[in-house]
């Protein structure tokens, strides 16, 4: 019969040298290399006062290095930083006998702020040494996360009142009704539990109170449109996903193609990525080269943006919502979107409407003619019409015909006040009309070689995001207020450039 060693997987004191631990080629490797070496942390120095007096404090590097690691590892709770600053030998050989409380932990990343900005510009910098950053083009794109905010908190200051009086209203019925309890002697288990949601909706409606009175104004976006507060965290936003509605922060990045360097990262509190594409240009102008090119999704499109690209003498190839639709390439889309999802369903959502649309006139271009679907002709009453820079044909029905129609009411959006049908038929961009920025644009982006260096924009920034979400496990921001929250996402692309770093052969 075979004999096997026994293994013995009891604990014991075993001797490990620490520092062999940090394998070169390694995160953890360069991690420590930058932070010990190549860093300069003198701006953590002024939050102490501690020179004279006082205990000493935990070395930022040493913080820096446990939070950056443990992200890199998909660990976000600082419980289970200090856990592990005490249980894995790689937490160890980081910081050697120095566990940090999960407390300090907490504390540093909620106060980290422009600090990590900076180590940030210096790992960029030392990236751009490395020869990481090409500078030829730049992708910018976007995820929605939730953050540490109830979505049930969320609403205008008209909807906070509503609920503020429905609660009062309610503290006052079940006062009457308690009060009636007490006269017939109920029992206490039922007159405590009473009392006890008395005192819940109380302070609920106080809380509401006490929020209306500190934010006396709604908060309003750039177009001055009213916007959902959230009493949990005011600076989050509501947004729509494509997995349902969340309350948090857009974490923007512009990534280099070469070796898909993040060069700027930012965190706001908006769904709207049109508002956010000209910040994020602005802050990576040290970064681009005259001849650097910018690419960004159909959600960052929009004429005032693309003016701003072109006085700010930016290049960039920013798709518009119609790009497929123009695009031989994407003629059969429509199979692939009507195909079931397991998670949601892609296939457009068809909108029922009473009235007759343009594309149900029998119109023919070489006659000038134009027949209503009752059959009835209408004469033409405009050939050289412009709405909004494009170039139309106006037909408008008779009096004889439209009146007495029976199909008035799938005709005109009021009937009772219209009295013909008028419908225009567009040709295409008018003459006189001004070459608008969007013009220019697609344009250019219909060319094959706009359509070749726009492929190039997925493939530079989605794996990316796939890095962050997927292998660090970043599902949702764990702070409150956009400060904080933008700490936390510069720390998460931090770790994403340093392991580029070390995948590059960074300190070998």
């Amino acid at each position: 019969m075979a004999r096997y060693k026994d293994v013995d997987t009891q604990p014991r004191f075993l001797p490990i040298d620490l520092a062999r631990q940090l394998q070169p080629g390694t995160f953890e490797h360069a991690l420590n290399q930058l932070l010990d070496q190549e860093l300069d942390l003198s701006s953590f120095d002024t939050r102490f006062c501690n020179d004279a007096t006082g205990a000493s404090a935990y070395p930022p590097a040493l913080l820096l290095k446990v939070v950056l690691f443990a992200y890199s590892r998909g660990i976000v709770s600082s419980r289970a930083m200090a856990a592990a600053c005490r249980e894995q030998v790689t937490f160890m050989a980081l910081i050697g006998d120095r566990a940090p409380h999960f407390t300090t932990l907490a504390g540093f990343v909620r106060s980290l702020g422009d600090d990590i900005a900076r180590i940030f510009t210096q790992v960029l910098y030392i990236c751009d040494r490395q020869g990481l950053i090409g500078r030829e083009m730049f992708a910018i794109d976007g995820v929605k996360l939730p953050s540490n905010a109830s979505k049930a908190r969320s609403g205008t200051r008209a909807e906070f009142e509503r609920q503020a009086v429905k609660l009062e209203a309610a503290v006052q019925s079940m006062l009457q009704r308690h009060r009636a309890e007490d006269r017939r002697a109920a029992a206490p288990d039922v007159a405590a539990k009473t009392s006890q949601r008395i005192e819940r909706l109380q302070h609920e409606a106080a809380d509401l109170r006490r929020w209306l009175r500190q934010n006396p104004d709604e908060r309003r976006g750039s177009r001055g449109t009213v916007r959902k507060s959230n009493r949990t965290d005011a600076e989050s936003a509501k947004m729509a996903t494509s997995k349902g509605v969340i309350q948090g922060y857009t974490g923007v990045a512009a990534v280099d193609g070469k070796h898909q360097i993040i060069v700027e990262a930012q965190a706001h509190g908006t769904g709207s990525e049109q508002e956010l594409l000209v910040p994020v240009v602005r802050a990576m102008r040290d970064v681009l080269a005259p001849d650097s090119l910018i690419s960004a999704d159909a959600g960052y499109h929009s004429e005032a943006n693309l003016k701003q690209l072109a006085e700010l003498q930016v290049s960039a190839l920013i798709a518009d919502n119609g790009m497929r639709k123009r695009d031989e390439r994407f003629a059969t889309q429509a199979r692939h979107k009507a195909r079931p999802d397991p998670l949601y369903d892609k296939s457009p959502t068809t909108k029922s409407t009473r009235l007759y649309q343009p594309k149900d006139f029998d119109y023919d271009p070489v006659r000038q003619t134009c027949v209503c679907p009752a059959g009835n002709k209408l004469y033409r009453n405009g050939s050289d019409c412009v709405f909004r820079g494009y170039a139309a044909v106006k037909f408008r029905g008779t009096v004889r015909d439209c009146v007495p129609c029976e199909q008035r009411d799938r005709c005109l959006r009021s009937p009772q006040t219209s009295r013909t049908r008028q419908v225009a038929f567009f040709k295409g961009k008018a003459a006189s009309a001004p070459v608008s920025h969007t013009d220019r644009m697609k344009q250019r982006i219909d060319t094959p070689e706009g359509r070749a260096l726009y492929g190039r924009r997925f493939a530079i920034v989605e794996p990316v995001f796939a890095n962050l979400r997927h292998n660090k496990r970043l599902d949702r921001f764990t702070l409150r207020g956009r400060v904080k929250v933008n700490a936390q996402w510069q720390l998460y692309c931090l770790v994403h450039n340093i392991e580029k770093l070390a995948h590059q052969g960074y300190a070998q």
